[in-house]
């Protein structure tokens, strides 16, 4: 099978919810001692007040977490909202070597980019991860200054290949950023499991 007649020439896919995890379970402890409703915590963290902010690269991880803990004050004694706050940014991340194990066979036979909502502390994470040489490019919300959905972080990764946009293959766990990539004529994956990925994988298999 030769590349043309292939349905893509370049892999796109997301990293928190595909490849990155996190283990929220110390979060979820002191959320029950402290009474604060379970989930608060990430909550505000995720909401676009606090989280817009980070991912577009304007304050660090340190500064997210300090707001986090200054919105949880309002119900909580300041310091078991810090306590929180700190919770939250150091939750151990862990990797899906499955999905890991797919998209390496991926790259040895199309360009892959990591195109993700995400910090500026994504590199050294992706390198204590051992994740550093996983993709040809990463494309970080954080360092180009605009973030999924918005249809700006799809054009410049597909800039980086580079290949048309209409000729990437998009996979994400959130379905208004696969909605994005569709509308940009990518084939579009909705992530839910590593079935998802393998099945979209699966016109490489003869290439």
């Amino acid at each position: 099978m030769t590349s043309s007649s292939l349905p893509y020439d370049a892999v796109l896919c997301d990293l928190d919810g595909v490849i990155r995890s996190y283990d929220h379970s110390e979060l979820a402890e002191l959320e029950r001692q402290f009474g604060a409703p379970a989930g608060e915590t990430a909550r505000i963290a995720f909401s676009a007040e606090h989280a817009t902010p980070v991912l577009l690269g304007e304050i660090g991880e340190a500064e997210w977490a300090a707001g986090v803990a200054e919105a949880l004050a309002a119900r909580l004694p300041r310091a078991r909202a810090r306590e929180l706050g700190e919770a939250l940014r150091r939750a151990p991340q862990r990797v899906d070597a499955a999905v890991v194990a797919l998209l390496r066979e991926a790259r040895a036979k199309m360009p892959l980019v990591l195109v993700t909502n995400a910090t500026r502390r994504l590199d050294a994470d992706l390198a204590a991860l051992g994740l550093a040489d996983l993709a040809d490019h990463v494309v970080n919300s954080a360092a180009v200054g605009v973030r999924k959905p918005h249809d700006g972080i799809y054009r410049i990764a597909a800039e980086r290949v580079p290949v048309a946009t209409g000729r990437c293959l998009f996979v994400d766990d959130l379905w208004e950023n696969v909605l994005t990539a569709r509308r940009l004529g990518m084939t579009g994956v909705h992530y839910r499991g590593v079935e998802d990925l393998g099945e979209a994988l699966l016109p490489l298999a003869g290439a």
